[in-house]
């Protein structure tokens, strides 16, 4: 269950982050903000589940963190068509590569 809690606290922030860009568009809706403050409510309830299942703050932060920075600059390409360079990618790329360290440097 733990990972599962972990994966809704990165989605749920995805979520919540992708709905400030909406609400904060030109002619937004201030609806997009009730769903702003859910999912990061929720981000937040599911990373304490997570913690309280046994995951390391180190460990569920950091791929927390890194994980909803790639998705959100992913999501933000397919959704506003926002730029997603190479440098980008690499940068993507890279936080795969840190989120995979952290977790094999915890099991050992």
């Amino acid at each position: 269950m733990t990972w599962l809690y972990l994966a809704g606290a990165i989605l749920t922030e995805v979520t919540g982050t992708l709905s400030l860009r909406m609400a904060s568009q030109p002619g937004g809706r201030r609806a997009w903000f009730a769903l702003v403050a859910a999912g990061y409510l929720a981000a937040f309830a599911f990373l304490a589940l997570a913690l309280y299942d046994g995951l390391g703050i180190g460990v569920a932060y950091g791929i927390w963190a890194a994980s909803g920075v790639a998705l959100t600059a992913i999501a933000s390409r397919v959704l506003f068509k926002e730029a997603l360079t190479r440098v980008m990618g690499l940068g993507i790329a890279l936080i795969a590569a840190g989120v995979l360290f952290i977790e094999l440097g915890a099991t050992h």
